[in-house]
């Protein structure tokens, strides 16, 4: 009797374990996400809101979007170029919020 207690103890303790890792584990790739979109969506701001392309900040955000845009970078390329940026970063950012959403979904069920 005190060996069966004692397996479902164990069953009962990896299972609140694989709980807590899968949890851990889709929080950090939607807090990824997140701040991914913040980044294309703060290099949008600041594009199409005018700030000078010379400063720290700007150049800073702009050297963490370009990598991130991926292949939405060129996607579209209208003649204005905050347009360009408004709709392309925009889109890498919808696809980073939608992809790591869809991850996160899929982490949960299997987990």
């Amino acid at each position: 009797m005190a060996e069966h207690s004692e397996r479902r103890r164990h069953r009962v303790n990896s299972a609140l374990t694989r709980a807590r890792i899968v949890t851990a584990v889709a929080a950090t790739l939607r807090w990824t996400g997140t701040i991914i979109a913040v980044v294309l969506v703060a290099h949008v701001v600041l594009t199409v809101g005018g700030a000078n392309p010379a400063n720290a900040i700007t150049r800073f955000v702009a050297s963490w979007a370009d990598p991130l845009a991926l292949g939405f970078r060129d996607l579209f390329m209208p003649e204005d170029p905050k347009a360009r940026i408004l709709v392309n970063y925009g889109l890498a950012a919808l696809f980073w919020l939608i992809v790591t959403s869809l991850v996160v979904k899929i982490i949960r069920r299997l987990g």
